[in-house]
């Protein structure tokens, strides 16, 4: 009989690899959790707020069930490595901030980094370069919650739930959009991208 995989090696599974910027997101969920005392949303009963798209929001998801589909799961480009967490049954909400200078990488590892990311590491030096990534995740899953964040209780106006729309069809592709998305041009309802407006990811 196969083991269940823990929490963590479901957002490894899920991410894909390990590295220290799921470790971020993955701290953060936990401790929200706890800090709320709450599990895993199965709905909307709890809400995160993440401030970038990096690594760590693949963690939230896992641990705390938010997602983009549910609605829960709200995305804010700020570029920082920060977390709220709110919780719709009793109000309560905590603001998750890492600290600056969690993960510190040597020259070394900043150069290997460089190679992989071009397509310039040679099978050794990626095999290196996983193996500090590696070491560097497990020492940030060490350290101890008070030096790895600042956590804040703090009051949350909380989002409203996600709601169903009805469609339009663009009267110039043919395709089906959401009608809050729906722009009039030229007289005829058409969607975002054939009126010109770019939907960036800053929703």
């Amino acid at each position: 009989m196969c083991r269940e995989l823990t929490p963590w090696e479901k957002s490894v599974e899920f991410h894909g690899h390990t590295c220290p910027g799921l470790v971020f997101g993955y701290k953060a969920a936990v401790i929200a959790l706890n800090e709320l005392g709450i599990a895993r949303a199965q709905d909307e009963e709890l809400v995160a707020i993440v401030e970038n798209d990096a690594c760590g929001v693949d963690a939230v998801q896992v641990i705390t069930g938010c997602t983009i589909g549910k609605g829960n799961l709200i995305y804010r480009d700020y570029g920082k490595q920060v977390y709220t967490f709110g919780n719709r049954k009793t109000g309560e909400a905590v603001r998750i901030a890492v600290r600056p200078g969690i993960m510190e990488r040597n020259s070394e590892h900043r150069e290997l980094q460089a190679k992989v990311m071009k397509g310039e590491a040679s099978p050794e030096e990626r095999e290196l370069f996983w193996q500090k990534h590696h070491e560097m995740s497990q020492k940030i899953m060490d350290i101890p919650d008070k030096e790895f964040c600042k956590v804040e209780k703090i009051k949350l106006d909380f989002p409203k739930k996600a709601r169903i729309f009805d469609s339009i069809i663009c009267a110039e592709c043919g395709e089906g959009a959401m009608e809050p998305r729906a722009r009039v041009k030229n007289g005829k309802m058409v969607c975002l991208a054939c009126a010109g407006e770019e939907y960036t990811r800053g929703w």
